[in-house]
């Protein structure tokens, strides 16, 4: 089979931050297969958007919360590669799929740790390890972390405790992954105004005037900011750049 353009997987791909760098791609003539969860109709709508861009998309669903249904998505992933694309493997995994908890430390529950770490750890540990076969050589991984490693603000120990660990991932992934070529970097949005977390930063006004006013650019993300910093990752352009955490934040609490 002959690959004529670059595919990425990107999880969580149908709303949100995911969407915007599945449009972003797409933008850059990278096809897409995005997944989803349970909002089919959302991924729908964000495969018609990427097709009007002229890229090809599908959609797939997919749990990250689940490792043992992994197996059965990566049957469909290799059907959907050979059907739909005609290739065997793809280019760029995006680790993106996300949910957010916000309790204190004190009162953060062990259902709600497990559901985190099942999507933020556990998920994009076992889901890039059964993805690799499928990874072209000289390919490459983004996983999604969050300025909240860097910084600390109180309600996101358990959420921001998992994203370090993906930031420590990252640098073993580089470092085993050498030798095929595949670069694994790490892109960290600061705020974003999103759905994530009830939509908190977004419809929150004194939440999000308090967070402007500490970036240095005086406000907080938008979608727009961060799925073109993901573009870059997944191109040729970032071809030197390895085991590196780029943050998105606009100068957050420097």
């Amino acid at each position: 089979m002959t690959q004529t353009k670059k595919i990425a997987l990107i999880t969580g791909g149908s709303r949100g931050l995911g969407k915007n760098m599945a449009l972003s791609l797409a933008k850059k003539g990278t096809d897409i297969i995005l997944t989803y969860n349970t909002r089919q109709q959302e991924a729908a709508a964000a495969v018609k958007e990427i097709n009007d861009l002229g890229a090809k998309a599908v959609a797939l669903q997919l749990n990250m919360g689940d490792v043992k249904s992994f197996d059965t998505f990566f049957t469909s992933l290799a059907t959907v590669l050979k059907d739909n694309f005609q290739a065997e493997q793809f280019h760029y995994l995006v680790n993106n799929a996300s949910m957010g908890v916000h309790a204190s430390f004190a009162a953060t529950t062990e259902e709600e740790f497990d559901r985190l770490m099942n999507v933020h750890f556990k998920g994009v540990f076992f889901l890039t390890q059964k993805a690799l076969p499928l990874i072209t050589d000289g390919g490459g991984i983004v996983n999604i972390s969050t300025g909240l490693a860097r910084f600390s603000t109180p309600g996101y120990a358990a959420y921001a405790s998992m994203k370090g660990a993906i930031e420590t991932l990252t640098k073993y992934l580089a470092k085993e992954l050498g030798p095929r070529g595949i670069r694994v970097n790490v892109m960290a949005p600061g705020a974003i105004e999103t759905d994530f977390g009830a939509g908190a930063v977004r419809d929150n006004k004194d939440l999000n005037s308090f967070l402007a006013s500490q970036t240095a650019l005086g406000r907080v993300g938008l979608p727009d900011d961060v799925g073109g910093v993901v573009a870059f990752l997944c191109s040729d352009d970032a071809k030197w750049v390895n085991a590196q955490r780029l943050e998105a934040s606009g100068g957050m609490f420097l």
